[in-house]
């Protein structure tokens, strides 16, 4: 049941996932349109969800068990981003959304392992520093502040979550070999650059 429970909230997470990455592509202003993501990433850390991202570089403070439940988190997050983006295939904004998500597949298809995985970890080192700061942060506003940013940061330059690109992946209808290839570089970038700062925090 505990499996099951954490797959539901992993979906849940992936859905929200793709209510950000609808909007950001959605907005002609790239400012606006990474500021509104956050959207996404504040929802799933308010109601508990699971996201990889957020989840990943508590590694350092788990048994290798916990790699079993990261591993239930990406597959869900995967399921919950491809729902969202078949949901909206069938929209009237399914050939401007499709369109501006694949000329972001055909950068990253061509990027190489090393870049992916450089702008992976430090999309990584974001992330951590978003979900560890909303639950040390003891305001509603200042929560809203540690994830908003990060996000914003994240997207503005150019720097790779492997969640985010699931989506973008699906609502391209790219399912080939280099995207693959290209989301295991990039879980591995987020996963590294998310253990950073829970590894310097444990050498103190």
């Amino acid at each position: 049941m505990n499996h099951l429970t954490n797959l539901v909230k992993s979906i849940y997470s992936g859905l929200c996932i793709g209510l950000g990455g609808t909007v950001y592509l959605s907005c002609d202003n790239k400012l606006l349109g990474s500021f509104l993501f956050g959207l996404g990433l504040f929802t799933i850390l308010n109601f508990g969800f699971n996201l990889f991202t957020g989840k990943v570089g508590y590694f350092v403070n788990n048994k290798p068990s916990y790699w079993g439940f990261l591993a239930i988190v990406w597959v869900g997050n995967f399921i919950g981003t491809f729902l969202f983006a078949k949901m909206m295939s069938v929209t009237r904004y399914a050939d401007a959304l499709t369109a501006k998500a694949n000329a972001l597949c055909v950068i990253k298809d061509a990027d190489s392992p090393w870049s992916l995985l450089v702008l992976g970890i430090f999309c990584g080192m974001l992330m951590f520093i978003a979900a560890d700061g909303f639950k040390t942060v003891p305001n509603i506003v200042g929560q809203a502040v540690v994830v908003f940013l990060p996000v914003m940061v994240f997207i503005l330059s150019g720097f790779e979550h492997c969640i985010a690109d699931m989506f973008y992946f699906s609502m391209a209808n790219d399912f080939s070999v280099p995207m693959f290839k290209a989301l295991i570089v990039i879980s591995i970038g987020n996963a590294i650059g998310g253990g950073l700062i829970p590894m310097m925090k444990k050498l103190k």
